[in-house]
């Protein structure tokens, strides 16, 4: 959900807006089909005694299913360094499959650690103790600071603010207490009964933590010591998932799989000249042969007409051909429907003839610029959406099945949709152009909120030199749930992103509710989704919950949630809790509910030292890249950063004696540098050369992770070291060091430096570069989309992609390098001149220079 502030002026209050719901899926949407999970899945917990379902007990969630998760925790680099772990491969691995619901390799007898807020229990479960977050745990739900300001007037300075980032899908590495019956609910307020929830154990009555209601729990929590409630995983653990069995939807026929494959249709442009093509091929080849066997797949072309590919026809490419004008008829698509081609099928039985479609194809013969090749992109989807829609015959089974997650329809394009329905004039100087434009937007739009109704998720794959119009094709992918990728070319990176676009698992019909104590409001969301309109008085007198309805639920997306004080705050604690609810791939209902307590505190100061910089820089940039929707917008937001560096100091800083500087406060010392890094880098600055491009990347960047957003606004820099070791050093220009090769991780786009002096040694430099490649893979390996991985030389003209997003440290003095660049002390006299004489001089600020501009003296380094 994007919500879209009125503009105003540049100014660090510019971005407390209300909540307003993106119009990308029908209000009336229905909360969730019931599941069904196998029988000997999940054991029946008794009352008293509830069975925590974990490897330990030889409970299992279901067989593994391809999964993605977001960019992995990356290894943890110390000064001195140590070795990349993984041996080098040409392309990542196709990731090892998961279950995506809560059951975990690991035990769950132990509660999930969370780094926001203490997990310390109340007085009905005494022996609990806080632990801090296990290295690379990532947990699901990360606040902005570990404790909240009591006082109203500088709680919500909006400078800084205060947020969470929630992630519904996010795997945990200790997984969470899986119940298997329904939970207990505040019939107040909807809250559900929780670790810090107040129990008689007399009557068995809990209090609710958000509104202080008294409820009770039909005598199950009962007990004879407080100790024994802690039988009860709700009351135990912060983060539950209660699993709802039995499917209750229509024409649903029970099969033995314990996981139906959603199906995957691949909607390809087939307007490409020869050497995209050739590409092309290699790519849908490799996606065909890392695809699991159960997966059922279809394959559509399109041009001027819509090839539907028949793989009932052994050892032959045959398809069905529909004009591609119009939108099909009905009467079209039910001949097709229930005519006796077989258009989905399960890869181990439909390989050989996938092969032999993909080695089929054939390049464009007219000469027609690209630009101008008419390719009817909106009636290939509808068609797709039809064929998944069914009924489709299984090959294996000749039954009717219905996938649990969401379906899900990959455009693999090549250029602009500019023939039928959502189409757009060749030219951008057709006179009917604008208006064109806004017909194919809204029509885009429409079909993506019918695919979303349907289940099916379109992620649309462009590649190539040809402008796609990403104006036009985003709303298909962003109302549908799906991602729109650029790519340069139809090689190694959009083969990866392929594989691994159709490999997402993606639960459905997901809602998020938001719960927080009286004194908190929401002021703001941003993510994939939009507010959700539910009554729900009828069971709940008084639930005043923010509801949103999810796209999807991947483990790729994130919310970020502005949260302001309602007023002074009086208490010692203040409660947050947050229910996702939704349909996983294996047609069980979830409700995952995490609750966080947060202590409240009237020292500035403390509250300072509890605030996390990086969380806090991608709530801000979220919050600000919402509202950089051109160019021109976004030299705007340039300013806001400015400006709000500048109000952080202001409030929260201290003013230099006899002076008119003030002193960045040194308890959020890396903040600044983050929001640097955002003001300069391809999001908001003009590194990135054409707004297409923008576009896509604020897109993405609006829903991205924590890990991957973060990524995006501030790279990370690893320099090679010789025994194949890496050091991680500060993203300046210093690290461009001659005798060195230096990995730069920025999210979308990986870069690997050789220096000049190695580049000359060809077997040191080929020794580096393998190392180097291998880190950048491993880093990488389920990141999605796949970032594109360049290799250059130092002084090579595609150095000026590396070279761009460094901080120019070599204008600052030589003291305050060494203070934020200590690897400086390790080099030689002679190899400091030498580094020194390699730089140009640009006009780009450093960043002491641009905050000092500010009139802020820079936070001391850690």
């Amino acid at each position: 959900m994007a919500t879209t502030p009125p503009q105003v002026s540049p100014s660090p209050n510019a971005d407390k807006s209300p909540i307003i719901a993106a119009p990308t899926i029908s209000p009336g949407a229905s909360r969730f089909t019931p599941p069904s999970l196998q029988p000997d899945q999940i054991a029946s917990p008794s009352i008293k005694n509830p069975i925590m379902l974990s490897p330990e007990n030889g409970v299992k969630t279901g067989s593994p299913i391809p999964h993605l998760s977001t960019p992995p925790g990356p290894p943890v680099f110390t000064s001195p360094v140590r070795p990349a772990a993984v041996p080098f491969r040409t392309s990542p691995a196709t990731p090892q499959p998961v279950a995506f619901s809560s059951g975990s390799s690991l035990p769950t007898s132990s509660p999930p650690h969370f780094s926001n807020g203490s997990v310390e229990l109340q007085q009905q479960v005494p022996n609990a103790v806080e632990e801090p977050v296990p290295a690379g745990e990532k947990p699901c739900v990360l606040f902005s600071a570990h404790k909240v300001l009591k006082h109203k007037k500088l709680a919500n300075v909006p400078s800084l603010g205060f947020g969470v980032l929630v992630s519904p899908g996010r795997e945990t590495s200790t997984g969470p207490q899986v119940i298997q019956r329904d939970p207990h609910r505040c019939h107040n307020c909807g809250a559900y009964s929780n670790l810090y929830s107040n129990i008689l154990i007399g009557s068995g009555q809990w209090q609710c933590v958000i509104c202080r209601n008294l409820n009770g729990s039909e005598g199950e929590y009962v007990a004879s010591s407080k100790e024994e409630l802690r039988n009860f995983p709700e009351l135990s653990s912060p983060l539950v998932d209660f699993i709802q069995t039995g499917n209750k939807r229509p024409s649903y026929v029970p099969v033995t799989d314990s996981r139906i494959s959603a199906p995957v249709v691949l909607v390809i442009d087939e307007c490409l000249d020869e050497p995209h093509l050739q590409h092309l091929q290699s790519s849908l080849h490799a996606f065909v042969d890392s695809v699991p066997p159960t997966t059922r797949i279809g394959i559509i072309l399109y041009g001027r007409t819509v090839s539907v590919y028949d793989f009932s026809e052994d050892s032959i490419a045959s398809a069905d051909v529909i004009p591609g004008g119009t939108s099909p008829t009905q009467e079209t698509l039910k001949g097709l429907i229930y005519g006796t081609g077989i258009y989905l099928s399960p890869m181990h039985a439909s390989k050989e003839i996938a092969h032999l479609i993909f080695s089929s194809l054939r390049p464009y013969k007219l000469n027609v610029p690209e630009a101008s090749r008419d390719r009817c992109l909106g009636t290939a989807v509808e068609v797709a959406m039809a064929i998944i829609q069914g009924p489709s015959v299984d090959m294996s089974r000749g039954v009717v099945k219905r996938p649990g997650g969401n379906s899900r329809i990959i455009v693999c394009a090549g250029g602009p949709n500019t023939y039928g329905p959502g189409s757009v004039p060749h030219s951008y100087t057709h006179p009917n152009y604008p208006h064109r434009e806004k017909t194919a937007l809204k029509w885009m739009e429409h079909l993506g909120r019918e695919a979303h109704q349907h289940n099916i998720v379109v992620d649309v794959l462009c590649a190539g030199t040809c402008p796609v119009r990403v104006s036009v094709l985003q709303p298909l992918a962003n109302s549908s749930g799906g991602v729109l990728v650029l790519h340069d070319d139809f090689g190694e990176a959009f083969g990866v992103n392929l594989q691994r676009a159709s490999a997402r698992a993606a639960g459905s019909h997901g809602l998020l509710e938001i719960r927080c104590s009286d004194d908190i409001m929401v002021t703001q969301v941003v993510g994939p989704g939009e507010e959700a309109h539910i009554d729900t008085h009828e069971t709940f007198k008084n639930d005043i919950s923010l509801c949103i309805q999810m796209l999807s639920v991947e483990e790729t997306q994130c919310f970020s949630i502005s949260l302001e004080n309602k007023h002074d705050i009086k208490s010692d604690h203040v409660f947050f809790q947050f229910s996702i609810q939704y349909s996983n791939v294996y047609q069980a209902d979830i409700a995952r509910v995490i609750t966080i307590r947060l202590p409240t505190v009237d020292s500035v100061s403390a509250y300072l030292q509890s605030v996390q910089d990086e969380v806090a820089a991608v709530i801000i940039s979220k919050r600000t890249l919402l509202r950089a929707k051109s160019y021109s917008d976004a030299i705007d937001m340039q300013t806001t950063i400015d400006e709000r560096v500048k109000d952080i100091a202001l409030k929260f800083g201290s003013q230099v004696p006899k002076s008119k500087l003030y002193r960045f406060p040194k308890e959020i010392s890396l903040l600044p540098e983050l929001l640097f890094h955002l003001r300069r880098g391809p999001l908001l600055g003009s590194i990135v050369g054409h707004e297409d491009e923008r576009s896509v990347l604020r897109n993405l960047f609006l829903n991205a992770s924590f890990d991957l957003s973060l990524r995006m606004i501030a790279p990370r820099c690893l320099m090679h070291r010789e025994g194949g070791t890496f050091e991680e050093l500060p993203a300046y220009d210093l690290a461009m060091q001659s005798d060195t090769a230096v990995v730069l991780d920025h999210g979308t786009d990986v870069f690997i430096w050789l220096g000049a002096e190695l580049a000359a040694d060809e077997g040191r430099s080929a020794a580096a570069l393998a190392a180097c490649r291998t880190l950048a893979e491993e880093l990488t390996e389920l990141r999605f989309p796949a970032p594109r991985i360049l290799a250059f030389k130092e002084g090579s003209s595609q150095a000026r992609y590396f070279v761009s997003r460094l901080i120019p440290a070599h204008k600052d003095p030589p003291y305050e390098q060494e203070a934020r660049f200590p690897q400086l002390q390790t080099l030689t006299t002679e190899q400091r001149t030498k580094l020194k004489s390699s730089f140009i001089h640009f006009d780009d600020p450093s960043f002491c220079e641009w905050i000092r501009g500010l009139k802020v003296v820079p936070p001391e380094p850690i």
